[in-house]
C-alpha cells in the first residue's frame, strides 16, 4: 500500500463524493507522536483492505485543507489524527498512541 498525498481541496471533495472506505492520516513531521504513529501504522497497514485509499495530509504545508477536513466531517483537529471514510462520511475517527490500521480494518469489517 502506498500514501496518496492530499493537496488539494478537490481531492478532499473526491473523498466525500466517493464510494467506499478512504482513510484520512493527518501527520505533523514536527511531532515525535506523530512520527511514531505513522510508523507503526505502516508497519500494520497489509491489515486493511488492499483496495482501501489511505490520504496523507501534511498538516503543517496543508493547513487549509486541515481545516476543511475538520469542518467537513465534523471532527475536532488533532495532529496525528486518523479519519476513516465510509461512503463519504467519518464513521471512525481516532488520534495519538490510539492510532492503529488494525482497529481500522476491524471498523471496515464490522
Amino acid at each position: 500500500m502506498t500514501w496518496i498525498q492530499l493537496t488539494s481541496p478537490q481531492q478532499l471533495a473526491d473523498i466525500k463524493n466517493s464510494a467506499g472506505y478512504s482513510i484520512i492520516f493527518k501527520h505533523s513531521n514536527r511531532c515525535s507522536i506523530s512520527l511514531m504513529a505513522k510508523k507503526k501504522f505502516e508497519l500494520d497497514w497489509d491489515a486493511l483492505p488492499d483496495d482501501t485509499a489511505l490520504y496523507f495530509l501534511d498538516v503543517l504545508n496543508h493547513r487549509d485543507i486541515s481545516n476543511a477536513v475538520a469542518e467537513q466531517f465534523q471532527v475536532h483537529h488533532e495532529s496525528p489524527q486518523l479519519l476513516l471514510i465510509k461512503n463519504g462520511e467519518c464513521i471512525y475517527e481516532t488520534s495519538h498512541g490510539e492510532i492503529s490500521a488494525e482497529e481500522a480494518a476491524e471498523q471496515i469489517a464490522v
